[in-house]
């Protein structure tokens, strides 16, 4: 089994190679998740060591003591760096693998399992098996206690993020950790079944049919340059807004961020959570391809009527976004962009429109979405006026916390100031 698995890992390498090498046309970055490389890398080479020792397991006899040592050695220490592995690519692309040193403290206690398995290695012994001779001892049960650490390592912070993890990795999520559970558990009751690398080949199978086919990710990048195409075509047609999707986007992106470092927030903005409101947030206003020019373009203040009429565009924008985008998004994305679309006008106190929502009923995107809108309207420069003064853009974001913004998100946005400030002193209006 061993030789047939390592054979179609060779033959996908070949694939992996080709296609998992393709770059962003536009960021010139790969495709693939680096943390996928190092995963696939390390399961090859357990899956070879794998057959390696099911070889000298076998022939003992002929088989020099120290190259069978060794080779048990090697293996363990590689199957508990693809479970380590394995946790931390979760762990990176839902977002929780941010900050610096994140990483040297999730393998602490790998170092500690992996210096307990090579000094217990004297204790490892051999069994003749009704099929296979198979390897137990002390080393063996650190490598299944690893297994059973970082899979419930893993399910624990998963679920935790759950909310807001995309539809696909939800998937890919339960099929890699079902399978897997279900390999090792059979491989930890009935010892001669030798499983392990039929599960090592799964979840990187899985992981890159699902999770890192360039194919697919390509297909989502044009997708989502046509939405922004479409959000720049709604742009132009408002005089007022030059520059204003994407100033909106780089602003909602930075509060977002600085938000996600409290820890109330930290499993609740996901890089999913990051990454679809950065491509959202430029649709917040495309409703406003339904409201007249002469509303749209008026230079002064509308009257009661021509307001009412320009509230409108929040809800045209929603419906827009269901009826013309709502088969060709992922769901995740497509409930955001509504969301952003319907209520970054709603007001953290209940006054604002379409629905009057307060508080926590305005979902977490609209609520980031509001702030980020209200301050690019009063900083960017206008046909009918000049920018306000920054120091009265800050003060009118101020006054509005608690009453018009989520206090927290406010809070958030003073704490990256000198990242707003950059941004928009950069905004050139449009005019």
């Amino acid at each position: 089994m061993q030789i047939a698995l390592l054979i179609f890992l060779l033959l996908f390498g070949v694939l992996f190679v080709r296609q998992g090498n393709k770059l962003n046309k536009k960021t010139g970055q790969k495709l693939c998740n680096n943390n996928f490389d190092s995963l696939f890398i390390i399961a090859e080479i357990a899956v070879v060591l794998d057959g390696v020792t099911v070889y000298t397991v076998n022939h003992l006899d002929s088989v020099p003591a120290a190259v069978n040592y060794i080779a048990h050695a090697l293996y363990f220490v590689s199957l508990q760096l693809f479970v380590f592995e394995h946790f931390f690519y979760w762990l990176d692309v839902t977002g929780g693998a941010s900050g610096r040193g994140k990483r040297a403290a999730c393998m602490i206690p790998q170092l500690f399992s992996t210096a307990a398995t090579l000094l217990t290695m004297p204790f490892v012994y051999y069994v003749n098996g009704e099929y296979t001779n198979y390897s137990m001892g002390v080393p063996v049960y650190i490598c299944f206690g690893d297994i059973a650490l970082y899979t419930v390592l893993t399910i624990v912070f998963f679920l935790r993020k759950s909310a807001y993890i995309e539809h696909d990795k939800k998937m890919s999520f339960m099929m890699t950790i079902v399978t897997s559970t279900v390999i090792w558990l059979i491989q930890i009751i009935f010892h001669e079944a030798l499983l392990a690398s039929l599960a090592v080949s799964l979840i990187v199978t899985s992981l890159y049919l699902i999770m890192e086919n360039p194919s697919v990710k390509e297909a989502r990048l044009y997708h989502r340059e046509m939405i922004m195409g479409f959000s720049t075509l709604v742009e132009n047609k408002d005089n007022n807004t030059g520059g204003h999707i994407k100033r909106t986007s780089m602003y909602a992106e930075i509060i977002a961020r600085e938000l996600r470092k409290d820890i109330h927030y930290h499993y609740l903005i996901t890089k999913d959570f990051i990454d679809n409101l950065i491509i959202a947030a430029p649709m917040h206003d495309i409703g406003k391809i339904g409201i007249p020019d002469v509303i749209l373009n008026k230079p002064g203040k509308l009257d009661s009527d021509e307001y009412e009429i320009m509230k409108t565009h929040s809800t045209i924008g929603a419906q827009i976004i269901n009826d013309t985008f709502g088969h060709t998004m992922d769901d995740d994305y497509k409930d955001m962009a509504y969301s952003v679309a319907l209520y970054h006008h709603e007001k953290w106190n209940g006054r604002g429109y379409p629905e009057g929502l307060k508080e926590n009923d305005i979902p977490l995107c609209a609520r980031i979405m509001a702030v980020a809108d209200v301050f690019d309207a009063v900083s960017a420069k206008r046909c009918y006026r000049d920018a306000m003064p920054l120091e009265k853009c800050y003060e009118i974001i101020r006054e509005g916390r608690g009453k018009d913004f989520d206090p927290d998100i406010v809070d958030a946005f003073f704490r990256c100031i000198d990242e707003i400030e950059r941004v928009a002193r950069t905004a050139n209006g449009g005019c």
